[in-house]
């Protein structure tokens, strides 16, 4: 049982609301996500291709993977990680949501 269920249940809407419209750190979480639908990368891949601190994506990375959105692989050296199955077949609610954000943020 992940936080995720515990959470939202099978809500995956109402989980991508809280976990990247809802908090501070939602757009870097968005970020992440748009990378790991291209193919899966690890952390210290991530981190160059976005431009960020290896510690931020792994304390993203981490928060995603506790909610269910992104699966990892077993070994703890060069861990590969892509979103999960619960996410992919939601991923249109992402596009959406992610869309009313980035318009809420240009009319800022």
């Amino acid at each position: 049982l992940t936080v995720f269920d515990m959470a939202f249940g099978t809500d995956v809407k109402s989980l991508l609301w809280h976990m990247i419209g809802g908090t501070k750190g939602g757009e870097t979480r968005a970020k992440i996500i748009n990378e790991l639908r291209e193919r899966p990368f690890n952390a210290n891949q991530l981190s160059e291709n976005l431009s960020l601190d290896y510690k931020t994506v792994t304390y993203h990375l981490r928060k995603l993977e506790d909610n269910g959105l992104v699966e990892s692989g077993e070994e703890d050296y060069a861990k590969m990680y892509s979103i999960s199955d619960k996410l992919d077949d939601e991923i249109r609610v992402f596009d959406d949501i992610w869309e009313k954000i980035d318009k809420q943020n240009g009319d800022k």
